[in-house]
């Protein structure tokens, strides 16, 4: 629902969030209440101690004060439980109630630092236990009063007072049209200068030069752009993706059309190619987990790794010339030879090095597979966040390709700086002066998934037998001119419901819009979403049938936003018409839509448990296409099948699959 307006600004927070904290402030206080009845009505008239007068009188107001507090928050429970996440109409009177118990924080705050000053007092002298129940007393004061501050700091909107200038319907009618103008710009600024300094904030840990303050002003502006157009709550975002989940799952459950995939029988040519890509990529995404270096190796194995790396740190390593970039204690190339299973000679070159839009990466001999592996490293700093989230859309022009179209600027910055070291710095020339007979193989996973397939296009004019396989790489990366060129040279692999391989800005449009719509027309309080939510993801079940405005209305009605879906819009956003069946020509989107490289490996689980605790699990791959990754997922796996130990265990299970039936 639209933000709460109370002291004359929006809060992040809305009149129905109060359910649940509310309920379980108002037991506390009743359990507090009661210990408080009990201890007075079992030491009624025996308040004679030195203190006791000053005792007896604050059991009293603290059982007064109590009890206001308590049909306070009784009542704000109550109406806040009232209406719909769209229907905030039976929620009017909340703002007066939250004044009311917002006022009785000021007596509490006192009655709490006088119970402090009693139990400070050395020249009481009252029973033990009255003393302890009185410190526990004003111990639980503060715990509540500061969460409570820490709470108000955290639904505090820096906006607040500029959103209320714009939110109301019609204020912007009285005012002439530049003057509106002025006011959204101003409104829009200071949204955008909000946002780089919580950007700025979050990263005040690394050393920033132009390049960050750059990135920190394009990243504000995308966040400004995405958040600006809706009135939405964190709450409201929560459920709407509990909804989103349960509905997503009805369909699955639901007989459908066959997928828009490439689908063979296991006879088939294509059939067999899959198999060996398979393998292929099963052997490659050793060495793109290995660029992760010592965090991966220690994550997939806990209790051996550090006593093996121990073990290895004082051995001889490669000269520094070899090594570029702080490896303290080796334990990062350690890490890769121990992943990898190669010898320090089969490193040509291995770069640390880590600054936005400058990522790590090794090249290495494998002799296996008679390949020079050039392997990029995937996200793992705030640099390489940065780099991520720099999604703004630049061409791409290289000589003697005629597919020529718009990449993702921070991914390409950043496959310009490896194509740079690999080039101008002959460390290609050295490797292939090594061994001049292998081919040249490009691997990455999510953030070297992308670079890794940007600099494969870089690179396929001068190594036309190169192959990448990019393992989860971003959505958002090539339009589709390029996307088309690359399947050629690339795999792209991509496990389950992967969110970072759905991840554009259309499809965020996309996942915005949806949240709205299903939000806007939930007939169902918040606090009953959120609860049969929890219960679902945690315990499992078949999804709540909860009822909508969307229910019994034909397909054409569908495509027009409701009124209570308007009623969250703040403005429509740049890309909100382009999602609709007919985008119109006069407003083209602010993103153009972008692609995942390449051929796509899709590998699903077989596995009937839909809960992340499942064992047994099965994997099935098979090609697929770029439309079927047009739409986020909502699932509990959607960031653990991104994870890179998650992609190798389902590549090694379908590899050792299909070598148990070969040998059969």
């Amino acid at each position: 629902m639209p933000g709460l307006v109370v002291f004359g600004r929006r809060w992040a927070i809305g009149s129905d969030d109060f359910v649940l904290p509310g309920a379980f402030e108002l037991l506390v206080r009743l359990l507090w209440w009661l210990g408080i009845v009990v201890l007075y009505a079992a030491h009624k008239g025996q308040f004679r101690c030195s203190g006791g007068g000053l005792l007896h009188t604050y059991l009293l107001v603290l059982l007064a004060l109590l009890a206001a507090i308590i049909c306070a928050l009784a009542a704000l429970v109550y109406v806040s439980m009232q209406g719909t996440i769209s229907n905030p109409g039976p929620r009017k009177s909340l703002p007066k109630l939250l004044y009311t118990r917002l006022f009785l924080y000021v007596p509490e705050f006192i009655w709490a630092v006088v119970g402090a000053v009693w139990v400070s007092d050395s020249s009481v002298h009252c029973e033990k236990t009255v003393i302890n129940v009185i410190i526990g007393t004003v111990v639980a004061s503060w715990v509540i009063i500061i969460f409570t501050i820490i709470g108000v700091v955290i639904v505090f909107d820096p906006l607040g007072g500029k959103k209320t200038f714009y939110l109301p319907d019609g204020v912007s009618r009285n005012l002439e049209s530049s003057q509106s103008g002025q006011l959204l710009y101003n409104v829009k600024s200071s949204a955008t200068r909000v946002w780089e300094k919580r950007i700025r904030l979050l990263c005040c840990c690394i050393v920033q030069d132009d390049d960050h303050r750059v990135a920190f002003t394009s990243i504000a502006e995308l966040f400004r752009a995405y958040f600006s157009d809706t009135d939405l709550v964190p709450s409201d975002i929560a459920a709407g993706l509990t909804l989103l989940h349960q509905e997503q799952d009805k369909m699955e459950n639901c007989p459908k059309e066959p997928e828009e995939v490439l689908c063979h029988s296991p006879l088939s040519p294509t059939a067999d190619d899959l198999g060996v890509e398979l393998e292929n990529a099963a052997h490659y995404m050793l060495f793109a987990a290995a660029a992760y270096g010592w965090p991966y190796y220690i994550y997939t194995s806990p209790w051996t790794a550090l006593c093996k790396l121990n073990a290895d740190c004082c051995r001889n390593r490669p000269t520094d010339s070899d090594i570029i970039g702080s490896d303290r204690h080796n334990f990062h190339f350690g890490s890769i030879l121990k992943i990898t299973g190669l010898q320090y000679r089969d490193f040509i070159h291995i770069s640390f090095h880590n600054k936005i839009y400058e990522i790590p990466f090794f090249v290495a001999l494998d002799h296996k597979k008679e390949a020079i592996v050039v392997a990029v490293r995937g996200t793992l700093s705030f640099e390489d966040i940065l780099t991520d989230l720099s999604a703004d859309c630049e061409d791409l022009t290289l000589e003697d390709v005629l597919e020529n179209g718009f990449v993702h600027k921070g991914i390409t910055q950043a496959a310009n700086y490896i194509y740079r070291k690999l080039v101008n710095d002959g460390i290609l020339n050295q490797a292939f002066t090594i061994a001049p007979e292998y081919k040249l193989v490009i691997v990455g996973h999510s953030l070297g998934g992308g670079t890794a397939s940007i600099l494969a296009v870089m690179l396929r004019n001068s190594f036309p037998t190169l192959k990448c396989y990019a393992f989860s790489p971003p959505g958002g990366l090539l339009s589709k001119s390029l996307a088309d060129y690359t399947k050629h040279f690339i795999v792209s692999v991509i496990v389950g419901k992967d969110l970072v391989a759905r991840l554009s800005m259309p499809n965020m449009e996309d996942l915005k819009r949806r949240i709205v719509r299903i939000v806007a027309n939930c007939n169902r309080p918040k606090y009953q979403i959120l609860l049969r939510g929890c219960w679902y993801e945690v315990f499992g079940g078949d999804p709540d049938n909860f009822p909508t405005e969307l229910d019994g209305r034909s397909q054409d009605a569908l495509t027009q936003p409701l009124l209570a879906e308007e009623s969250l819009m703040v403005h429509r956003s740049p890309s909100y018409n382009t999602l609709q069946d007919e985008p119109h020509l006069n407003s083209p989107p602010r993103y153009p839509r972008l692609y995942l490289p390449g051929r796509i490996i899709h590998v699903v689980e077989e596995s009937s448990s839909k809960r992340i605790c499942s064992s047994d699990i099965k994997y099935t791959a098979r090609w697929s296409n770029e439309t079927v990754f047009s739409s986020i997922l909502i699932s509990p796996k959607m960031i653990t099948d991104h994870m890179p130990d998650i992609v190798l265990k389902a590549l090694n299970s379908l590899s050792q699959e299909r070598e148990s039936c070969i040998s059969c």
